[in-house]
Formats: structure tokens, sequence, C-alpha cells
């Protein structure tokens, strides 16, 4: 489907010479004297080599058709991470590349968005937040509040973090998938 280069957004697939490309950044330009363009950073979804484009604001852009489905996931063994559609059951593999730095977060039964073209995933969203537990960190002080001061503190996935110097091991705590941040203490 052919749409006006001033129309990207961050997020779109797009093919360029037959390679598809993920939107990052797409920003108009309209100078005083001269005609309007828009510049548009991209990552080649086949090999991750980040690029620049720049158009004519009405200039035609392929974009690519992605569908995206609910997918819960399974588990990741040597060819990649498994996961099963919400709606049909069928199971798809998913390479590492496109699951990037969500795969630590990643938990048995998580309900993902997966964004498929001709079948193959291409992009992945994970829920903002997840709950896991402190299995290391150092003891608490006696006379420690939470007064905004951070210690820190490995996570059941592997992840270091910093936490609230209250926080012990077996701790359930609310994280952020982004940036593996602590968000609050788990309400379970």
């Amino acid at each position: 489907m052919k749409v006006i280069a001033s129309s990207l957004r961050k997020g779109n697939i797009v093919d360029i010479d037959g390679k598809l490309y993920v939107v990052l950044n797409a920003e108009n330009f309209h100078p005083g004297k001269g005609t309007p363009t828009t510049q548009v950073d991209m990552r080649r979804i086949s090999d991750g080599v980040k690029t620049q484009g720049r158009y004519k604001t009405t200039e035609q852009v392929e974009r690519a058709h992605v569908e995206d489905h609910e997918f819960s996931y399974l588990y990741q063994d040597g060819d990649g991470f498994h996961f099963m559609n919400q709606e049909n059951y069928e199971q798809l593999q998913v390479p590492a590349d496109v699951v990037g730095d969500y795969a630590p977060y990643l938990q048995e039964g998580m309900v993902v968005s997966l964004a498929l073209h001709e079948g193959v995933a291409v992009s992945m969203e994970i829920p903002q937040k997840v709950t896991l537990e402190i299995t290391d960190t150092e003891p608490a002080m006696k006379g420690q509040t939470a007064s905004g001061s951070f210690k820190p503190a490995m996570l059941s996935n592997g992840v270091r973090t910093m936490v609230p110097t209250h926080i012990v091991v077996g701790t359930r705590v609310v994280v952020n998938t982004a940036d593996g941040s602590y968000v609050e203490r788990a309400k379970d």
C-alpha cells in the first residue's frame, strides 16, 4: 500500500527495494524556501542495520502489510522463541533478534503482540510491567526507611536493578520491561 512520506510514524513497516524496514523516527521539515521534506530513521529488519532516508513530503513510499496478533509465550530452545496464536492455536517460532532485549522478561503464558508480515514475525511488544522476585540483595539495615535511597538487587530473571533499601530477598516486585527499573512492591 502506497502512502505519502509525511504520514509515516514510529513503528510503521516500509518496503524499500524489496527489503523491510521498521520506522524508528519520522520528522517533517518545512523550510521557508524550497520543498518540504520528511527525514526517516529506519532499521532494516533482516539484519538490524540502521539507515536514514529523506523524502519529499508528498513522495510515495510503499508501506508493508503487517498484521498484529496476540500470541502467548511457550518456551525457548536453540532454534529461538516459541509462541502460540491465541485465536487458532498455531505455533510460531520467533528468532532471537526479533525478541531482542525483551528476552529476560518473557514468562511462560505471557501474552504478547507480534507484528507479522507474510507469516513471519517482524516486531514484538510485551506488557510494560512484569512481576519478578528478588533473588539477591544486601540485607536491610535497622532504621532504614523508604526515603528515596536505593541499593542493587538481582531479579529472578537474572537482570540487575536498583530497589529501595527496605526490599529484602524473596520480595516480589514490579519492574518496567523497557529499562528494568523498579516500579513498586507487588501486591500479591
